[in-house]
């Protein structure tokens, strides 16, 4: 397992000691790991949206690709007990 090794101002230090003291992580590290997960994670979602809208850009929907859950849509609304 890699190492790093970083500064950080001493608010956020405090600030991650304080989440250490209230039991919401274990420790600095475990606070930081889970710091850098969900950077991560929020990153990899913006470039799967980012695809995504590239894709439907390249090709856009036409009115033949919306006509099925349009009429799905309006299926399930029907059948609610409104």
């Amino acid at each position: 397992m890699a190492q790093l090794v970083t500064r950080v101002p001493n608010e956020i230090a405090e600030a991650i000691d304080d989440l250490v003291r209230a039991r919401v992580f274990a420790s600095r590290s475990d606070a930081v790991r889970a710091g850098l997960e969900t950077v991560i994670e929020r990153e990899r979602r913006a470039a799967v949206g980012q695809a995504i809208v590239e894709g439907y850009r390249r090709i856009p929907q036409d009115r033949d690709d919306l006509r099925w859950p349009d009429a799905a849509t309006a299926a399930m609304i029907a059948e609610e007990p409104w």
